[in-house]
């Protein structure tokens, strides 16, 4: 069980060596001298070949050699970084990915054959041909001897190892590191035993061992040290070149020694290091459950305290009040992950679709710092990558035809995240040919989603895109054209409790703006009652609300609408929406939230104030309900309905123009 906690944590750890091996070879196609980026990925790649084997996965560290072979020679300046070393790396990154899928369900012969061909290429890199006329096995370790490379004299080197205690704990073996340096070099290892306690005090998954090595090679010394790269953190490690060794190179590696005074400092690092834990997701989504469960109890407490009027009640109680809102918070921002990482993965969509289509396109990110629930990042990667593929397949335009209209050759697609009050505003923006709204139109025509003589404004057509079905594309390619695009962007998105809105300007680009909720636990919410039924609107989308008397309802030809400081404004009642019975008061409320450019007003009997809700799901059994996004349990046990504007509006919507003859447009008038 214990073994296969620790393959799973390196597995884990693989999937953000990955993410940053991608990151890092797509920088280095831009900036192919950058020093940081070429060790940042060689690292990457040695500690996945160091634990890969030290976990048993033998054909992913004998794979990942090759690529780490030729990115020894770019750190020591043998091999200058190019486009083709780019796609290579990316594809060994892909593979690896593959090998450890693989690994988990069975082997695959065309992986291997994938593994092949791509550590073939690298050779042909490095000598200009292939390494013999076979394939190099799952096993190929690093083979050097006494032959120095040309150009590059061996070197005698010492090297002092006391590894950290805790190191077969965290599972290494000492003897590995060992093995991988033998294969540098000519290598004397002598071992020491003078750190090993008596019998009886002996704890057998600790290491009292030290050694000294010497080693005759022609490796560098950063190839050295990377030996050490992931057992470093609180072991002793000391390099140095031997006496007899050219005086040049015979300064002691500060970075690389491990002595005494340092021995603080590491420890230090290493604590720094642990004070990171991962967790689950379903443990942490059971812990936000169990918190909603507490704030729903506590309320209910509070209220029970209110109605007995016990002053011995009142400071305790408002003690846990204070506790729990605190606890709430807490537990809501450990689920709060900066949106960067996510859009780090769109940098390779870019750069294969642009290579794929022939485009030249430049991904530029900003707002990466801000932060989302870890529930909605997970759900926006769907929706983000078909705009993105939109933004290359039809917005950005091919390098001749840029230059013809006096653009840069290279299209920018720029994705930002803002904060906006309780929502994140995540936009993709590019600066290709922009929507022709009257093409737009004549396509819905075509596929006779709307009518030939129907009125609509420049928001509304773009707005066709939404439709289900709706595509510009006339033929089916591996991008586009497949009928399956923006409605289903609409539904995530709203799905997510969030909107979409698309701008255009023609010649000079789009952009597509996704409002978001910061959090899916959590609303800060308007609670409303229609009759004795209580609902919560969130405070998000609301605006202001106004006073509705009877007599206004009949003084607008039956249309609903109401002025609002001279300006027109539609609404929906809610007891005709919902069919729910009884006569309303005689001055009801209306509620006025902010749907895409429109305000639109959503008619209750009474405003009772805000509320900060914790969501609840409504199970199954009631997830075709469209209008609700969610439940609570309000502190007198009643369950109040969480309402999502968007939702209604468009169900309400869907309702009038049906009745409606000739059908109103939602900027006019709800039905009656």
């Amino acid at each position: 069980m214990r073994q296969q906690n620790l393959v799973n944590t390196f597995l884990q750890e693989v999937e953000d060596l990955l993410e940053q091996i991608e990151e890092s070879a797509l920088v280095l196609e831009d900036q192919p001298d950058d020093d940081e980026a070429i060790n940042q990925l060689f690292r990457a790649f040695h500690t996945i070949k160091g634990s890969g084997a030290m976990f048993g996965f033998d054909e992913v560290a004998g794979f990942t050699h090759h690529v780490e072979t030729v990115l020894d020679h770019v750190r020591e300046g043998r091999l200058a970084w190019s486009r083709e070393l780019t796609e290579l790396t990316l594809a060994a990154r892909d593979h690896i990915k593959h090998l450890l899928a693989a690994s988990q369900e069975g082997g695959s012969a065309a992986a291997e054959e994938t593994g092949g061909s791509i550590a073939a290429a690298l050779q042909v890199l490095l000598n200009g041909e292939p390494e013999g006329a076979a394939r190099p096995g799952p096993e190929a370790r690093p083979v050097r001897n006494e032959e120095h490379e040309p150009g590059r004299p061996l070197s005698n080197w010492r090297i002092r190892f006391q590894p950290n205690p805790d190191l077969m704990v965290n599972g290494t073996n000492p003897a590995w590191l060992l093995d991988e340096l033998r294969a540098l070099g000519a290598c004397t290892v002598t071992g020491h035993t003078d750190l090993v306690p008596t019998l009886d005090q002996i704890q057998p998954d600790r290491c009292y061992l030290r050694w000294e090595i010497e080693l005759r090679s022609d490796a560098g010394r950063d190839a050295i040290r990377d030996v050490f790269i992931f057992v470093e953190d609180g072991s002793r490690i000391e390099i140095e070149e031997a006496p007899d060794s050219p005086p040049a190179a015979a300064a002691t590696d500060r970075k690389a020694m491990r002595g005494p005074e340092n021995v603080a400092a590491a420890s230090h690092k290493s604590q720094a290091a642990d004070s990171t834990v991962r967790v689950p997701a379903e443990k942490l989504d059971r812990l936000v459950n169990l918190v909603g469960e507490l704030v729903m109890n506590q309320s209910r407490l509070t209220q029970a305290a209110e109605h007995m009027g016990s002053p011995e009640l009142a400071s305790p109680v408002e003690e846990v009040e204070r506790l729990v809102a605190e606890l709430r918070d807490n537990v809501l921002d450990i689920r709060m992950m900066p949106i960067g990482r996510t859009f780090n993965r769109f940098k390779r969509l870019v750069h294969d679709l642009s290579t794929e289509l022939s485009k030249e396109i430049d991904l530029v990110t900003e707002g990466a710092e801000t932060e989302l629930d870890k529930t909605v990042l997970d759900q926006l990667g769907d929706p983000l990558v078909h705009l993105i593929r939109n933004s290359i397949d039809h917005g950005i335009e091919p390098p001749e035809l840029r230059h013809q209209k006096g653009k840069s050759r290279r299209g920018t697609i720029r994705l930002s995240a803002v904060h906006a009050g309780s929502n994140v505003v995540v936009s993709i923006e590019d600066d290709g040919k922009g929507v022709d709204a009257a093409a737009l139109r004549d396509r819905a025509i075509e596929k006779q989603l709307i009518a030939p003589d129907a009125t609509l404004s420049t928001r509304e057509i773009l707005n066709l895109v939404f439709l289900p079905g709706f595509s510009t594309a006339r033929e089916v390619t591996a991008v586009s054209g497949r009928g399956v695009g923006m409605d289903v962007v609409r539904r995530q998105i709203e799905a997510l409790r969030g909107s979409v809105a698309i701008s255009s300007e023609p010649g000079h680009g789009t952009t597509v703006a996704l409002t978001l909720p910061l959090t899916l636990a959590i609303i800060e919410g308007l609670l409303v009652e229609v009759e004795r039924d209580q609902f919560i609107l969130p405070m998000s989308a609301v605006t202001e609300n106004v006073e509705l008397h009877g007599a206004e309802r009949r003084t607008k030809n039956g249309r609903n609408v109401i002025a609002v400081r001279g300006e027109l404004v539609p609404y929906i009642d809610l007891r005709k929406v919902f069919g729910m019975r009884g006569r309303p008061p005689e001055i009801e409320r209306i509620v006025i939230v902010q749907y895409e450019d429109t305000r639109i007003g959503i008619v209750v009997d009474h405003v009772v104030g805000t509320h900060q809700t914790v969501i609840q799901s409504l199970g199954r059994f009631y997830r075709d309900v469209e209008v609700v996004s969610g439940a609570t349990i309000m502190g007198d046990g009643r369950v109040a309905l969480i309402l999502d504007p968007a939702r209604l509006i468009h169900f309400a919507d869907q309702r009038c123009r049906q009745q409606a003859a000739p059908p109103a447009p939602l900027s006019e008038a709800f039905c009656t």
